[in-house]
């Protein structure tokens, strides 16, 4: 590790007021670092939302936004999806990570949608997480996106900082949902969702994380990190 880094934050037995209040904290200086954080998947209405999150387990929001345009002006409707076969959708999105099961995953949505639903996507969590294709995650994004209900959905960028920041020791992106709501207000789980996210992917890397020119790298415990990149010259 750099040795011109300060040393990691130590937090010993962090009581949950301090936590929250060191959380607070943290997505306050991320927001002003990144007030234009946002999803960065492309959509118009909530079909095009629960397709392209679906789309994007396993692989970049880019690669997904360079494959739906054509997609999308295939399949318009919850219809289109449940009348097609996988091969037929599998062509659109070959280049996607797990392209053919994802591809039977939709024909599959496209019929719960029609049968149980109206051809409409629903907008509350607990119906959209029984779509085939749909976890618990996913159906988190849709629904804060929609503006149905509140949700702090814990993605794998959300995961490896909680843990490096210190707001959760979990495993499991349910779990660490739970420990978040409960150190983060209400009112900032929308926004902490995508500033965490845009930190992941911006600065505090999986393997070799940017410290040195990290925004909240004095109210972070480091935990897990190995490696860090250096400065650049």
């Amino acid at each position: 590790m750099s040795t011109t880094l300060p040393p990691p934050l130590k937090l010993g037995k962090e009581p949950r007021a301090a936590k929250s209040a060191r959380a607070i904290e943290i997505l306050k200086r991320l927001g002003a670092a990144m007030p234009e954080a946002k999803i960065e998947l492309d959509y118009t209405n909530p079909l095009e939302l629960v397709v392209a999150v679906a789309l994007s387990a396993q692989t970049t929001d880019k690669r997904v936004n360079m494959v739906t345009p054509d997609l999308f002006a295939k399949f318009k409707t919850a219809a289109d999806y449940a009348a097609a076969t996988p091969k037929q959708i599998e062509k659109y999105i070959k280049t996607v990570g797990l392209f053919r099961n994802k591809a039977k995953s939709l024909v599959k949505l496209g019929k719960a949608l029609v049968e149980k639903h109206g051809g409409v996507v629903p907008g509350k969590r607990d119906e959209l997480v029984e779509l085939p294709g749909v976890g618990n995650k996913t159906a988190g994004v849709v629904t804060i996106h929609l503006g149905v209900e509140k949700a702090f959905p814990v993605d794998t960028h959300i995961l490896r900082l909680s843990k490096r920041l210190g707001l959760s020791a979990r495993s499991d992106p349910d779990d660490v949902e739970a420990d978040l709501r409960k150190v983060v207000p209400e009112a900032d789980w929308f926004m902490g969702h995508q500033l965490l996210i845009w930190h992941g992917r911006r600065c505090c890397d999986a393997q070799r994380p940017e410290c040195h020119r990290c925004v909240v790298l004095d109210l972070c415990p480091r935990r897990g990190v190995k490696k860090v990149r250096a400065p650049s010259p």
